[in-house]
């Protein structure tokens, strides 16, 4: 031990005594004080310490939740894939920023009508001129609260644009299956339609609490389960009147090839239903935001 310890004991001994003299150690200090001998070194962990260290961090890791592993790498866009999803984020991000509804929906019909010019040209360029390209796989964080509508949004985003989402709980993300064109427009739509949505539900709100209303969670959880099942309706309906005869069997193909891969992915899933939609303010809310947002038809593409 050395000697700043013990005096710092002896120290607060004395003042507790009343005393307010410093203490020294007897000796006037200096190198040539007595010191207490020092000890033996403190021995480190034994193998069997570190053995019971291993096997309780191997049983942690048999109670983690298995993950899916994505085997193909995402891919390298075209140049001119790439300046045009530079048009698609830019247009979202002023639909996201402007404060007139009008405005907002234009820019998000734009948006979408290239995003399907988007995925078709990359359709017909892969039946063209054949690459071996296959469905990819990329994850999209679904965090709470009120998870499950995200996840439902998600889905609905995802199937208009030929694409399969599968979420996973537990971790708090869904796995989107679809070719990577396709992909990409799915996590541009999906977070701008969040933006949107968010906005609209901070708006309504007030609205409510303006009328002396209190507005609780149940409205919130209603208002974003609404948005996700009127937005789906509408980019399934949209979805639906967009293409010619003559697409359809490039498109089959690339849809079998989708169900295809998240079946390997996912052998086993289940459905889950939303809970907590029980405020009818909140529903309606959510729907008439949902018609606000977009996604109305949008010209054929020949």
């Amino acid at each position: 031990m050395s000697p700043a310890p013990w005096r710092s004991s002896r120290a607060r001994r004395s003042t507790r005594r009343g005393r307010t003299a410093s203490v020294r150690p007897r000796g006037g200090g200096g190198a040539g004080a007595a010191r207490p001998a020092a000890g033996p070194p403190p021995r480190g962990p034994d193998r069997f310490s570190h053995a019971t260290a291993v096997l309780q961090l191997y049983r942690l890791l048999l109670r983690l939740p298995a993950l899916e592993p994505l085997e193909e790498p995402r891919q390298e866009h075209r140049p001119a894939a790439s300046r045009m999803l530079t048009r698609i984020r830019a247009l979202l991000a002023k639909a996201e920023a402007t404060g007139y509804p009008e405005e907002a929906e234009a820019l998000s019909a734009k948006a979408q009508e290239l995003m399907a010019r988007h995925s078709i040209d990359e359709a017909l360029l892969a039946a063209d001129a054949p690459t071996g390209d296959a469905p990819g796989a990329c994850r999209i964080g679904v965090e709470p609260p009120y998870e499950q509508a995200k996840a439902v949004l998600l889905d609905a985003v995802a199937g208009a644009n030929h694409c399969r989402a599968v979420w996973n709980e537990p971790l708090g993300f869904s796995t989107v299956v679809g070719f990577e064109p396709d992909l990409e427009v799915v996590e541009l739509l999906y977070t701008s339609l969040l933006v949107q949505a968010t906005h609209a539900m901070t708006k309504a709100e007030a609205a409510q609490r303006a009328g002396g209303r209190r507005r609780t969670k149940t409205f919130r959880q209603s208002f974003l389960a609404a948005y996700a099942h009127r937005v789906g309706d509408r980019l399934t309906a949209a979805a639906a009147t967009q293409v010619t005869q003559d697409l359809l069997p490039v498109l089959a193909t690339r849809e079998v090839a989708v169900t295809d891969r998240t079946q390997r992915l996912f052998p086993e899933t289940t459905t889950t239903r939303l809970r907590g939609v029980s405020d009818a303010a909140g529903w309606t809310e959510g729907a008439r935001a949902a018609d606000r947002a977009q996604v109305r038809a949008r010209p054929r593409l020949d």
